[in-house]
């Protein structure tokens, strides 16, 4: 194996030079293999390799067997016995926005995100805008967190205040206070904005929203976590809207 470059690929400096990141373990490596992403080598257990004979052959990826022992000695999970590949990242320029699109500010734990990225998947949202502070798209652990999501939904990173001077629709802001989600009126399209949980959403992107939309509260925890918020809020949008 490629100790050194899959090693390197743990830290986002490398990952930003060398425009290449990790997908480990079966479930990820099965959604890589179905999806537009390039692989530039993939390393499998031999189960692996036999298990996914047919889909591999129409990928025309090449397979290095290696001993599952390898993919965990060398790769960021405690545990893989299937597969570990390195892949050239996809970086695309920030689309017209349509339907429904999420904005994240300074979301920086990595499985918070990727667990964003998931719930976006699961409501079929398309394009997540992130701010230049939320945590790195490609570390591994938000990779590992998507469970295959990554493939379907792009990610962005931009000047969230600039990004909304350019979007033409509205820009609800998940705050402890404004209008209940229970009773707002989602329109049909629009930016859902989600701010951390220590520090909620920016000034500067907070002049941005338009409206400002809360998630009731019935108890005394002090706030949400904010993939937890980011799904109910996605919920309750997307359900009005069908």
């Amino acid at each position: 194996m490629a100790a050194k470059l899959i090693k390197s690929l743990h830290q986002k400096k490398n990952r930003e030079l060398s425009k290449k990141f990790l997908v480990e373990g079966t479930k990820n490596v099965e959604e890589l293999l179905a999806s537009d992403y390039r692989i530039e080598t993939l390393y499998a257990s031999r189960d692996f390799k036999l298990n996914h004979a047919a889909l591999l052959e129409k990928n025309g990826v090449e397979v290095r067997v290696v001993d599952p022992s390898e993919l965990a000695a060398y790769g960021t999970l405690e545990h893989n016995d299937g597969a570990l590949a390195i892949v050239w990242q996809r970086k695309e320029p920030v689309p017209e926005m349509t339907g429904v699109v999420l904005a994240l500010d300074d979301i920086r734990d990595p499985g918070n995100l990727g667990t964003i990225i998931r719930t976006a998947d699961w409501y079929g949202i398309k394009h997540i805008i992130c701010s230049p502070s939320c945590v790195d798209w490609y570390n591994p652990k938000v990779i590992a967190a998507t469970m295959g999501s990554f493939t379907r939904v792009h990610g962005y990173y931009a000047d969230l205040p600039a990004f909304f001077k350019t979007y033409k629709g509205p820009v609800l802001g998940a705050f402890l206070t404004g209008e209940s989600a229970h009773t707002f009126a989602f329109p049909d399209t629009g930016v859902l904005l989600i701010g951390s949980e220590s520090h909620g959403i920016s000034k500067e992107a907070g002049r941005c929203v338009t409206k400002k939309v809360t998630i009731p509260s019935f108890g005394k925890a002090e706030s949400l976590n904010a993939a937890v918020a980011t799904a109910i809020l996605l919920d309750r949008w997307i359900s009005a809207s069908k």
